[in-house]
Parts: structure tokens; sequence; C-alpha cells
């Protein structure tokens, strides 16, 4: 394993008003770099980093990776990218179809060419979505096969425009030799993570604090892993730091394990709610034809702890638990 301490970087965080890009702002500025975030708030919220626009060493800009001149002055002044804009949450995506596709694709082709006049590294976060709804040969590896479902069920778009950033990443690396590592993040949770686009466990946490139902679609049987935030960065950092995580994927997540039905039960237990346990078919959650669950989804960590020596430690409890906390402020 080659990693670099690397210290003092210029780093540009795309998306950096975001759940993850505003904790991986914090991140950065902690560790004694400079951080500039480019957001449309699109998904993100100048909430989630009003407590980092007087830092001396953050710039915000409120503006859309579509804008090329403004983008390029960001890039030339960065070392490295974290490309973590895009249109995210089931709700947004089945909503928004067309802007999800162009924001995704569009804006991912405008970082990788304006990154490689500079040669910059990149960063690129994907989703573990890539690997649709397969449930054979779990957990997923990162060369795992993909199965997605008919291109009109509109569910899919996502998964397809990161499957299309990614292979983007792989050829500028490939055919330009720009520096690229793709990241597949499994199910991350924490404080600041919004429930409003179709993210579970905050909208659990939301529900059973103000006595609302606990709204789980379909039977709840679908299984996810859960990843705490803080180690999301652990990894983020570290693959970012690897030299030899160049030009490869890596899936990032954990082995804490839950059926989305568990889930609300326990989110129920923690929170001390009296909220019900409401099961809503799929058809009165979303227009008939637009949604496809993935019943389970799972990482093989492998290749990531190989690599950088990522081993996730935070518990689902101790997630929830601070989410709550989080909440309740």
């Amino acid at each position: 394993m080659s990693t670099r301490n690397v210290k003092n970087m210029k780093v540009l965080i795309t998306g950096g008003a975001g759940f993850i890009g505003s904790h991986l702002s914090e991140r950065h500025l902690n560790m004694g770099d400079e951080v500039a975030i480019i957001d449309n708030l699109s998904t993100g919220s100048i909430e989630n980093i009003q407590h980092l626009e007087d830092h001396p060493h953050c710039t915000v800009v409120i503006d859309d990776i579509l804008n090329t001149d403004l983008l390029r002055d960001l890039v030339d002044q960065c070392d490295i990218i974290y490309h973590l804009a895009a249109a995210v949450g089931v709700n947004f995506i089945i909503e928004n179809p067309l802007s999800s596709l162009i924001s995704n694709i569009r804006g991912t082709e405008i970082i990788l060419e304006l990154a490689n006049e500079r040669k910059k590294k990149v960063i690129l976060a994907s989703t573990s979505e890539i690997y649709g709804k397969k449930n054979g040969n779990v957990p997923f590896a990162e060369n795992s096969d993909r199965m997605l479902g008919p291109t009109t069920v509109i569910r899919w778009n996502y998964s397809t425009s990161k499957a299309v950033d990614e292979l983007f990443a792989l050829a500028y690396w490939r055919e330009k030799r720009l520096p690229c590592v793709i990241v597949r993040p499994f199910n991350v949770i924490g404080p600041r993570q919004s429930g409003h686009y179709g993210m579970v466990a905050p909208r659990f946490v939301k529900q059973a604090l103000l006595g609302h139902p606990i709204t789980v679609y379909g039977d709840g049987e679908q299984r996810r892993c859960w990843t705490y935030i803080d180690d999301a960065l652990d990894g983020l950092v570290a693959l970012a730091n690897s030299d030899e995580a160049v030009g490869e994927i890596f899936n990032l997540g954990s082995h804490f394990e839950t059926s989305i039905r568990d889930l609300a039960f326990r989110v129920k237990e923690l929170t001390s709610s009296d909220s019900e346990i409401e099961f809503v078919p799929y058809d009165q959650a979303w227009p008939k034809g637009t949604y496809e669950d993935l019943m389970y989804r799972a990482p093989d960590l492998t290749k990531i702890r190989d690599y950088v020596g990522y081993d996730p430690n935070v518990d689902l409890e101790s997630a929830l638990m601070n989410i709550i906390k989080y909440y309740k402020r």
C-alpha cells in the first residue's frame, strides 16, 4: 500500500453543500487544507456549510458545474478535485429525470475535460446503484456484473448516468492518463443528511421524532449495509492520497447490515417513539411504472481494505443515535 501524506492541499469539492460534501469540506479544513466549494443547492443546503463560510481557508461558490468558465477558474486553482455534485435521491430522480441526466453526465464530462487540461486528480463519486437489481453473487465486488430494468423505469436513470460517468473517467485515465479514482458509496448516513429526496434513515428519524407514521415502502425486506459518514470520509481521503488507487474502482461501505423493516423498528425504539410502522405499496409512493426496488445491496470491501487499510467501525446503533441527536437539536 503506497499512500502519500499530503498536507496543505488546495481542494475543490463539487456538491460541497451536500451531506457528504459538507462533511468532507470540514474534514479537509481540519487537516489544514484550503477548500473551495461549488454547489447549486439543488439538493444541497446552505445550512450545511454556514459554519464554514467565515473560515479563512474556505471559499464557497453558489453556482452550477455546467458554468464552464467559472469552473475552469476553480479547477486551475486546485490540486485535487472531489466530484460529488450530482442529482441524487430516488424522489428527486423520479421527479426530475431530464435535469438529473444532464447534471450527472454533462456535469461529469465538464469536470473531466477541465481537469485533463491541467492533469488535476479527480475523485469521482459514483454509486452502489451501479450494480442494479441483481441479487446473485453478493456481496458485490467492483468487477461484478450489472443488471438493470427497462429504460421506461425512471429509477434506472441514476444508475445508468453514473455508469456513463465511470466510463468517462476510465477512458480519460486510459487514453489521457488523467489520474482518476472511482468510488461507489453504499448507503452513507449521518447528521445533515436530508430525508426530503428519499434517503431513508433521516426520513425514519424525523417521522419518529414527530410522532408521524414511519413509512416503509414495500414489505421492508430490502437489505442494506449502512456506512457512517466518518468512516466514509476516512475511505475517501485515504483513496485521494493513494497513488496506487489511480485508475481503479472501489466500493465504500460497511458490513453493518439490516433490513429496511428492522431499521424502522430500531429507529422507533431508539427514539422511544409512539409512531406506527406503516407499510406503503410502491405504486402508492411513486407513479406506476417509474420505480423498481433493489432487494439486496452489500459491498465486498476486500479491495479498499487491501489498498488503503479501510476498516469501518461505527456501528448502526451509534450512527442512528448521532442522527437522532442532530434532529433533536
